[in-house]
């Protein structure tokens, strides 16, 4: 059996089962929630074991306490093979009336909500698992805290060892659990397969509505093309009638598909940040286009790491998006969210985290590049400059994130050069 890797979100499972009953493990297939939940729980039950399957349907319907009886948290895996469980949970999580009762793990599929009666607020608590971010799978060094960078405003050190070639595979690669101590070669298939079960199997499951595969994967290839941007859902249907005039669709099929990937959680959007500012400037408060993690448009544009080295433009956008998943994932576990920021003058702002208790940090994304990193430290300037400070907070800092710089440094004017390769939350 391999050894655990501790996630991120561990820490958080934990906590929560502190504060209520139960706590459902959401998010894509295959990021791991089964294997934490295995690692978290203190007696499971696998509601999918071939053997057995039929069995615990039939018991979640008329005796559920077989099924939910052990030693707590427990862990029912796959639970929405039999959802009628869920109230069953519900009820237990009321009469036992203790806390950490529960573990939900299964599917990304969506379950069929008139089979539940209660929605379990107060009850249930969700957390959204996403692949590994690099420090999870020990590809980041984990020197540069973005918590410490909220708390302090310090110098900082940090290494990465990530070069040019090392950091397409990552991006290729994805943080899909079962690639990462795979061998190089073998690990790049995953996102592949990844992405045939998506096409070819669990949209059509999302809702019972059957899907054309190759719509579905035309799709995703435009979406790739527009990662990072707040394409609209005509510009993705022109898009792919210019590179199939044979396919005759409309906005309202676009838009049915990108929401059956929003549901499985392929696609993970980012929203607008809506800042106090010193002028009447608007905002733009469309959505940024994202996968949850850069290997699906990888695997959808059909690219390698070798291609994405020879196309410096194709490899910026994925890498901004295997960034934007390790941001989510650091800003998640410290009480964050992560946003975009642009206004009508053309002032962006890759990513602005942004805490519960109002702190937040700016944040640009490069590869790299001492010409793109001064740029990107410019438009942070601007948009600091632009905040209404007797409004609201000043930042607590500014970030360039970069893929291929080798240290992590402060510069004099306090903005944080950060390689991927050292952050951790």
């Amino acid at each position: 059996m391999k050894a655990y890797r501790k996630r991120i979100l561990d820490d958080l499972i934990e906590y929560r089962l502190k504060c209520i009953g139960a706590v459902v493990i959401e998010g894509p297939k295959w990021c791991g929630k089964t294997t934490t939940g295995e690692h978290l729980a203190k007696s499971i039950i696998y509601m999918d074991d071939p053997q057995k399957r039929d069995l615990y349907i039939k018991l979640s319907n008329v005796s559920p306490s077989n099924i939910l009886n052990g030693e707590t948290p427990r862990l029912i895996d796959e639970w929405q093979l039999a959802p009628k469980i869920w109230d069953a949970i519900r009820f237990e999580v009321d009469h036992r009336d203790e806390l950490g009762q529960f573990i939900l793990t299964g599917s990304s599929v969506p379950i069929e909500t008139d089979l539940i009666s209660h929605s379990g607020t107060g009850r249930f608590s969700w957390i959204l698992m996403r692949p590994m971010s690099l420090y999870e799978s020990s590809e980041s060094t984990g020197e540069v805290s973005l918590l410490d960078l909220f708390n302090s405003n310090k110098e900082i050190i940090g290494h990465s060892n990530i070069n040019f070639e090392r950091l397409a595979h990552l991006v290729c690669r994805g943080g899909w659990p079962r690639a990462i101590d795979m061998e190089d070669d073998l690990g790049l298939e995953q996102a592949k397969f990844y992405l045939e079960a998506i096409v070819h199997s669990d949209i059509n499951r999302v809702d019972n509505v059957k899907r054309n595969p190759a719509l579905v994967e035309k799709i995703m290839r435009s979406y790739a093309r527009n990662q990072g941007s707040q394409a609209s859902d005509n510009v993705i249907l022109e898009d792919i009638d210019e590179s199939s005039k044979e396919d005759i669709t409309s906005r309202t099929t676009v838009l049915n598909y990108l929401n059956a990937l929003k549901k499985l959680y392929v696609i993970e959007e980012m929203s607008a940040w809506n800042p106090n500012l010193r002028s009447k400037t608007a905002i733009r408060t469309t959505n940024t286009r994202y996968f949850i993690d850069s290997s699906i448009a990888a695997a959808a544009l059909g690219i390698s790491p070798k291609d994405l080295i020879f196309d410096i433009k194709t490899y910026g956008l994925l890498f901004e998006t295997m960034c934007v998943r390790d941001l989510r994932i650091y800003a998640n576990a410290i009480g964050g969210n992560v946003y975009h920021y642009r206004d009508k003058s053309g002032l962006e702002c890759d990513a602005v985290i942004h805490l519960k208790n109002g702190k937040y940090g700016l944040v640009e994304i490069k590869i790299g590049g001492e010409d793109n990193i001064e740029e990107a430290a410019k438009n942070l300037i601007k948009l600091k400059n632009k905040i209404d400070t007797d409004k609201m907070n000043e930042p607590s800092f500014m970030m360039v994130v970069t893929g291929i710089s080798e240290f992590a440094y402060r510069r004099e004017d306090g903005i944080y050069i950060v390689p991927i390769g050292c952050l951790k939350n």
